[in-house]
């Protein structure tokens, strides 16, 4: 039982030493996503994609408004056929828009991640090219809250920036 504990005791002493000459360093990968050129680009391209489909939200919506008006201004001289002629056209119309809508956001989803996936590729390995170029052997992303202390010199995001070019 000693030897089991002796044993124990050594591998973690020797595990905590290896640890602690680690080289660890940290970046905060949403300040390097934000200062990247391609962001904007790509945020730019997102936000005209987006909004075609927005545009045509819109203009549905005021069809549907206007149908609702026009039948409830003309609701009492209509038949009861012609009632439930408009109801299932408005209903129809209706459907039509949360289709269009649900539609609308999962093309917009996929185009994000079209335009974002090779953004998101680079920028990782330019941090591990960086990180093996410095022998690190840990970095920390401190925008993912993953990061408890670290040294203001071992932030890797000077280097990451000028391995990307930017300034």
């Amino acid at each position: 039982m000693k030897k089991v504990f002796l044993f124990l005791a050594c591998s973690l002493f020797i595990g905590n030493a290896a640890f602690a000459q680690a080289k660890l360093g940290y970046i905060n990968s949403d300040e390097l996503l934000s200062i990247m050129p391609e962001v904007r680009k790509a945020d730019s391209s997102l936000q005209l994609f987006a909004k075609s489909y927005q545009d045509q939200l819109e203009q549905m919506g005021k069809e549907y408004q206007k149908k609702v008006q026009d039948f409830q201004g003309q609701e009492k001289t209509m038949t009861e056929a012609m009632k439930e002629v408009k109801v299932k056209e408005i209903q129809q119309l209706e459907e039509r828009i949360q289709s269009t809508q649900q539609s609308a956001q999962e093309k917009v989803a996929k185009k994000k991640e079209e335009l974002y996936s090779p953004i998101l590729e680079k920028a990782d390995k330019a941090i591990k090219d960086v990180a093996k170029a410095n022998n690190y052997d840990y970095v920390f992303d401190a925008s993912r809250g993953n990061l408890l202390y670290a040294k203001d010199s071992d932030n890797i995001l000077p280097l990451v920036k000028t391995k990307l070019g930017i300034k």
